[in-house]
């Protein structure tokens, strides 16, 4: 069983496709992090849906091929979750032992793998019902794509009393 948890956070790509007068708009808009965060409880229930396939309880611990990395991490199950006023995709994985370091790489890279062509490509072929129409939610966002283990997370927002960094 598991007896630690990692937390692996990403950047979400979300789209809709804005209903024209007559028929459904060719042109995707995004939906910006700040946006996704309406939709939490739609693209969790989504997710959860997809999660209920799994055949046992690892999620896509299951799949992980090097056989050293698959005894560690009992567990892998994606989600999504607010941080400072975004919604950001994340993957728990329930470990056994603490990963070394190169393990940990060798984790993140089958994240990045799952994200992009596997779990996170059926995902994303799933419209998602929501009040203002459907979206389609991506966990591989090729344009500014990075993985960022929780501790990470946690101390790139330095607690000021506001949202983090201001872009502008």
């Amino acid at each position: 069983m598991a007896n630690e948890t990692m937390r692996i956070f990403f950047p979400l790509k979300i789209i809709t496709y804005p209903q024209g007068e007559y028929k459904l708009d060719d042109s995707p808009v995004d939906i910006t992090p700040a946006e996704a965060v309406a939709y939490e409880d739609a693209i969790i229930a989504a997710i959860a849906k997809e999660n209920r396939l799994f055949e046992n309880d690892r999620g896509l611990a299951e799949y992980i091929h090097d056989e050293a990395l698959n005894k560690k991490v009992y567990s892998l199950y994606p989600s999504v979750e607010i941080v400072d006023g975004e919604l950001w995709g994340v993957m728990t994985a329930g470990l056994t032992e603490a990963l070394s370091g190169e393990e940990t790489a060798e984790l993140l890279d089958y994240v990045v793998g799952q994200n992009a062509d596997g779990y996170g490509e059926v995902l994303e072929q799933r419209p998602i019902k929501t009040p203002d129409g459907e979206i389609y939610i991506s966990f591989w966002n090729h344009e500014n794509y990075s993985l960022k283990l929780e501790q990470e997370m946690k101390n790139n927002s330095p607690d000021l009393g506001y949202g983090g960094p201001v872009m502008g």
